[in-house]
């Protein structure tokens, strides 16, 4: 589906060329702007891509022809045909991979840096995003939310703060893979408990933490426990879990009519229900469900949404490098 705010769409991936440019989009945001290291190769191509690239959908926020916002996922399929997730070069997500049902990891997000200050591409892609979770049955999604540099301690507030107060389930908590860390990063920089609770200042914590972080938090995710330090990225990262029936209170009585229409999903009886049921509850329909989403999330911009339905999937393009 292609979803449409006046001049603005969010969709899939359709050719080759439009993924080219969530590479090129990607090299801008973080090569040039975040310091993140490039081949000769990228250098050269000025695009940013790596192995899980293959197989993977983009989702494309598009200004007219120009792709201004983006989000790599890869679901359970795709996986399996490149070997695995990008997360478990960083954490060891052995508990998320038990659980039934289609999963999927979210990665690589940025936005244009001349599309940031009103966050509606961003929205946008969390709109596209939901609407996919949908389609394709995805029971859990997961991924990393990164800060710049190499430096955890600069964070934490906002790291310890997410160690005190929300950390995944037991059943369902990733775990740092210090042991992957470049050589000479000291693997003690994979804590997240950085300062004594006592000492957490919430407000500092809030300010410390990105805009994607925050975002993740009021949708209800959880977060794995441990910090990785991608030298080669110059960020560090934490881990981040999201199922439907943690989804925040306030969330779902926008998204459904109720505070509790997901209590019923998620891990019950040992099986994982598929967020797509949402759009099966006898208070909505599919497209009164994204309706109200985008109307959530797009407050002031809600009115000029337009929702297009593909007239056929749209295949992911296998890539290379070239």
């Amino acid at each position: 589906m292609t979803i449409k705010v006046r001049d603005y769409e969010v969709r899939l991936t359709r050719t080759s060329a439009e993924r080219k440019q969530v590479r090129q989009l990607r090299y801008l945001v973080f090569v040039e702007e975040e310091g993140a290291s490039a081949t000769e190769e990228q250098k050269q191509l000025r695009e940013e891509y790596d192995s899980y690239d293959r197989f993977a959908d983009y989702m494309g926020v598009f200004h007219g022809d120009k792709l201004v916002g983006t989000y790599r996922i890869i679901d359970r399929e795709a996986a399996e045909k490149m070997g695995g997730f990008y997360t478990e070069t960083e954490f060891n997500i052995s508990k998320i991979r038990k659980a039934s049902g289609n999963i999927a990891e979210m990665s690589r997000a940025c936005v244009n840096p001349e599309y940031r200050e009103n966050g509606l591409v961003m929205r946008m892609l969390w709109l596209g995003l939901g609407e996919y979770i949908a389609k394709h049955k995805i029971t859990v999604i997961f991924g990393v939310a990164s800060w710049v540099g190499k430096s955890p301690v600069e964070s934490a507030h906002a790291i310890s703060y997410l160690y005190y107060n929300n950390l995944s389930p037991l059943n369902l908590r990733a775990t740092v893979l210090s042991e992957n860390f470049a050589q000479g990063v000291n693997p003690k920089l994979s804590r997240m408990n950085i300062l004594p609770q006592v000492f957490v200042d919430e407000a500092i914590a809030k300010k410390q933490m990105t805009p994607l972080i925050k975002g993740y938090l009021r949708l209800g995710a959880s977060f794995g426990k441990g910090v990785f330090v991608d030298v080669p990225f110059n960020s560090y990262d934490v881990f981040v879990t999201l199922q439907t029936k943690k989804i925040a209170a306030a969330y779902q009585k926008h998204f459904a009519g109720s505070e509790t229409a997901f209590e019923h999903l998620g891990l019950k009886d040992g099986t994982m229900k598929t967020i797509g049921k949402i759009m099966l509850l006898p208070v909505t329909g599919p497209f009164k469900a994204l309706r109200t989403i985008a109307q959530f999330l797009l407050r002031d911009d809600a009115d000029d949404v337009e929702f297009i339905e593909d007239g056929k999937d749209n295949n992911k393009i296998e890539e290379k490098s070239e």
